[in-house]
């Protein structure tokens, strides 16, 4: 056999990786004026963070970390775990008023190693005092809006490096895709035992799948009362959309498409609508994934209803967004000026007493 005839072709292949963490807190000082006359030497902390399992918080210096270098303000960020020889990098900047890092930041630092806890690295001249302080009064690389300072600090925790010689690809399992053949069953209304009738439409489900989300369709289902349930229920309380909705969250473990396409004022509506019915239905997923979605669009227009609604439904997090909001005397009368707050006023008294005492 010839020397041709007998070769072989191979290739082989190997990746070198680092394990790796990445997470990023924003600290916002509020008051600057007040907190650079603590002293040097003295800081105030943000709240603990957790990046890579580990706790971090950022130190700020407003008055200067050491008397040396007390026309500087200083930034550190320190390990708040019970850990040694953490290896990570990070990185501090100050946020201009467009959210973007000042050109005054330093480059990206280390990565170092935080020897234990309260161990901290960081720069004592961070930026000068008096470039911090005359940025106010520039249009660009505003540095102190409000007399409010933002310390933003990304955190690299690198963990075990890892060597990769795969000697065959595994095969990818497909994405399950169970939700789209439950939501086509709620479609075409095949093998359907019970129809609803809400607002003028009927809509054909299934006994077994209701029972198995919401435990109040499984207590009027299949509960003591079963054999007296009818197989056609009307709901008078609700709107058709909004009990589509709800069936197509209860098929599909997500919110219907429709969410996405409407206006903001029409979606936040229709969020409102399902969050109510998830509370009374028992689907906490989906009042969580309302709570969320109107917690992101609180503004003048839609604080009054929202509030209201987290009152009587008890969505704690909700009403304390709702509440931080309002903050103020002038964002209260701008509230006052909407058709929601008639809406709070009547449906929650006793929370509009309690928030008028607190403004005064």
């Amino acid at each position: 056999m010839s020397t041709s005839a007998a070769a072989r072709s191979s290739e082989s292949l190997s990746k070198w990786t680092m394990e790796k963490a990445i997470g990023s807190h924003l600290f916002h000082v509020a008051d600057y004026s007040l907190a650079r006359t603590i002293g040097v030497g003295k800081s105030i902390s943000s709240a603990v963070f957790d990046v890579g399992g580990l706790d971090w918080s950022i130190k700020c210096y407003p008055a200067g970390g050491t008397p040396q270098n007390s026309n500087y303000l200083a930034l550190f960020l320190a390990l708040e775990s019970d850990a040694r020889n953490v290896k990570a990098a990070f990185r501090l900047a100050l946020l201009d008023q467009r959210m973007k890092p000042s050109s005054k930041t330093p480059a990206h630092d280390g990565p170092y190693t935080f020897k234990n806890r309260d161990y901290a690295l960081g720069y004592h001249r961070f930026v000068e005092r008096a470039y911090l302080e005359a940025s106010q009064f520039r249009s660009t690389d505003c540095l102190l809006s409000n007399d409010a300072l933002l310390v933003h600090c990304t955190v690299t925790v690198l963990k075990n490096p890892r060597l990769q010689s795969p000697a065959i690809r595994p095969v990818a399992a497909p994405p399950s895709d169970l939700h789209q053949h439950l939501v086509r069953l709620l479609e075409s209304g095949e093998g359907s035992d019970v129809t609803f009738e809400v607002g003028g439409a009927t809509f054909a489900a299934h006994r077994w799948l209701l029972a198995a989300r919401s435990p109040v369709f499984r207590a009027e289902l299949f509960g003591p009362m079963k054999e007296n349930r009818m197989r056609r229920i009307k709901i008078d309380d609700m709107e058709a959309v909004v009990f589509k909705g709800l069936l197509h969250f209860i098929y599909s473990d997500s919110l219907p498409p429709l969410m996405e396409e409407l206006a903001k004022e029409s979606a936040v509506l229709m969020a409102q609508h399902l969050l109510a019915a998830a509370d009374r239905y028992g689907l906490e997923r989906l009042r969580l994934i309302c709570e969320s979605k109107l917690s992101q669009q609180v503004d003048a227009g839609t604080v009054a209803t929202t509030l209201a609604l987290a009152e009587q439904h008890h969505c704690r997090n909700l009403k304390a967004i709702c509440l931080n909001f309002i903050d103020s005397p002038e964002v209260f009368i701008a509230v006052m000026r909407t058709d929601g707050f008639e809406h709070l006023k009547t449906s929650c008294p006793a929370l509009l007493e309690n928030l008028l005492k607190k403004l005064g």
